[in-house]
C-alpha cells in the first residue's frame, strides 16, 4: 500500500543527490513506496482533448510507410510515474512506451495496467489498442531504446506533462537535445507539451520546478545550449532566433481542462500547452 509523501520530504531526498546522480534520487523515492505528490492517479484531461481535438496536427495513430503498409505509431512517456499517460494513449491506438528510471515505478506501471486497464476503454474499435511497454532505463542514455528495439529518432509523439518541471534546470540543456534525438522527422514526430507549473514562484525550491513557456521555448529552440537564468526566470530573447538543431513550436495554447494544479484559486488556468517539431 502506497502512502502521500510531503513535497518537503521529496525536496529533501532529491537535494541529496546532485548533478547526473538527481535520477537516483527519484529511484529512491519510488524505492520508499509512496505517491508523489502531484500524482493524480488518472491522465490530465488535457492530454486526452490534445489526442481528440488535434489530430490535424499531430496526425492519428495509424500511419502508412512507403510501401503502403499501415502501422501504428509509437508514442513515448517519459518519467511516466504510473503509466496513466501510456495506457491512455495505447487506448487511442498508438504503440505506448512509458520510460521510467526505477525499478519499483515500472512495476507501478504494470499494476496499474493489470488492475486497471477498464478506465481506458479503446477509443476507436476499428482502430483498436496499441500495445503497452513499460521499459526501465535514464532517459540520456540509449540502452533502453535498445531494450524495447527502437532507434533514435523514431517516437512519432512525445508526452511531457511532469518531466521538464520535474528535472533539476541544470539538465534542461541535455532534456531538450535529447528531444531532437528520440522526435521522428517532421512533420510526423511531435513534442507535447504541458507547461506546468508556470504559475509557481521562480525562486522557491523545486521540484516541482517553475516551468515559464519562455523556458520551453529558450530550451527547446536552443537544444543543449545553456540557457540564462537570472533569479530563476529565464532570459527570453525572441530576436536571437532558433538554433539550426532547434525544434519549432507549431502549436500553443490554454487548454479547457487540466488537473487542479494547474489552476489558481479561481479556476483560471495557467497550464499551456506546446506542440514541437524537428527542423528537418
Amino acid at each position: 500500500m502506497t502512502t502521500n509523501v510531503d513535497i518537503k520530504d521529496v525536496q529533501a531526498v532529491l537535494a541529496q543527490y546532485q548533478g547526473d546522480k538527481y535520477v537516483d534520487g527519484w529511484a529512491a523515492l519510488w524505492d520508499k513506496g509512496g505517491s508523489l505528490p502531484w500524482d493524480k492517479g488518472l491522465p490530465n484531461p488535457a492530454l486526452e482533448d490534445v489526442l481528440v481535438q488535434q489530430r490535424g496536427t499531430i496526425g492519428g495513430p495509424i500511419a502508412q510507410d512507403a510501401q503502403g503498409q499501415s502501422y501504428r505509431r509509437k508514442a513515448l512517456v517519459p518519467g511516466c510515474g504510473r503509466g496513466v499517460d501510456v495506457l491512455l494513449l495505447a487506448s487511442f491506438g498508438y504503440d505506448a512506451y512509458g520510460l521510467e528510471y526505477s525499478a519499483a515505478a515500472v512495476e507501478a506501471c504494470r499494476k496499474e495496467e493489470a488492475e486497471n486497464l477498464s478506465r481506458y476503454p479503446v477509443r476507436d474499435e476499428t482502430v483498436g489498442r496499441g500495445k503497452v511497454t513499460f521499459v526501465q532505463g535514464d532517459f540520456f542514455d540509449d540502452a533502453w531504446l535498445q531494450k524495447i528495439g527502437v532507434k533514435l529518432n523514431e517516437f512519432d509523439l512525445v508526452y511531457d506533462y511532469t518531466f521538464f518541471c520535474a528535472l533539476n534546470p541544470a539538465l534542461r540543456p541535455k532534456w531538450a537535445l535529447r528531444h531532437t534525438q528520440l522526435l521522428a522527422p517532421s512533420p510526423s514526430g511531435n513534442l507535447i507539451c504541458l507547461e506546468f507549473p508556470r504559475h509557481k514562484d521562480p525562486q522557491a525550491p523545486g521540484p516541482p520546478y517553475s516551468s515559464s513557456s519562455e523556458a520551453y521555448m529558450e530550451h527547446l529552440s536552443h537544444p543543449g545550449e545553456e540557457i540564462p537564468y537570472n533569479n530563476g526566470v529565464v532570459r527570453y530573447e525572441p530576436l536571437r532566433g532558433a538554433s539550426k538543431d532547434g525544434l519549432e513550436r507549431v502549436a500553443y495554447w490554454q487548454p479547457e481542462r487540466t488537473h487542479e494544479g494547474g489552476k489558481a484559486e479561481n479556476g483560471v488556468i495557467h497550464d499551456r500547452v506546446s506542440i514541437w517539431r524537428r527542423r528537418d
